[in-house]
């Protein structure tokens, strides 16, 4: 039976967290934007979503060289904590959100966030795959996000039909701080009261 690296476990948990609280949102994220923002039209949503899109995509090499500059990984786990805290509050923004630039400014700090998230993750889970485990390893971690979404998105619709927006943020939002739990609990078992 093939082994995945406890530590890549723990990040495997943390990721799957960290990416059903987005399954929740994307279902119902454009309805959200028209029903519930001033203003708020489908062109919003579009803006809104490539404004996550291009602050993501043009932060995040610049926080991966830096990554790989400093040598040991515990700037790595305070990066990628940091980011999952930030992340975290965005869907606490969207429950008190009421004006289109409330969602543009969210979604630059989700995309900053998620800058800092997915170069720091990708290259702690990369060290720690055990060898000869790569391609299975990544297909769980692929597996795991694949289901977050999926069953997230279905849960997504009716938790917003039965309860409203405003319950599926702050279920986003705790979901989000439990993935930076998770990361907290790995960092001070390979960290504190330790050398690197």
């Amino acid at each position: 039976m093939k082994k995945l690296n406890n530590i890549a476990i723990k990040l495997i948990a943390a990721d799957f967290f960290l990416y059903s609280g987005w399954g929740l949102i994307a279902p119902i994220f454009a309805i959200y934007i028209t029903e519930q923002i001033d203003g708020g039209t489908i062109e919003v949503v579009a803006f809104a979503t490539a404004l996550f899109w291009i602050t993501k995509s043009l932060i995040q090499p610049f926080l991966a060289n830096i990554i790989d500059l400093v040598q040991g990984e515990r700037d790595d786990f305070k990066l990628l904590i940091m980011g999952t805290l930030t992340v975290a509050l965005v869907p606490f923004g969207y429950f008190f959100a009421t004006q289109v630039w409330h969602i543009f400014l969210l979604e630059f700090f989700r995309g900053v966030a998620m800058a800092c998230i997915v170069p720091a993750w990708l290259g702690i889970f990369t060290r720690h795959i055990s060898r000869g485990w790569e391609a299975f390893s990544w297909s769980i971690q692929s597996t795991s996000i694949g289901l977050a979404y999926g069953f997230a998105a279905a849960f997504g619709g009716v938790l917003a039909l039965t309860f409203g927006f405003g319950a599926v943020f702050l279920f986003v939002g705790f979901s989000k701080l439990l993935s930076a739990l998770v990361l907290f609990l790995i960092y001070k078992g390979m960290f504190l009261n330790k050398n690197e």
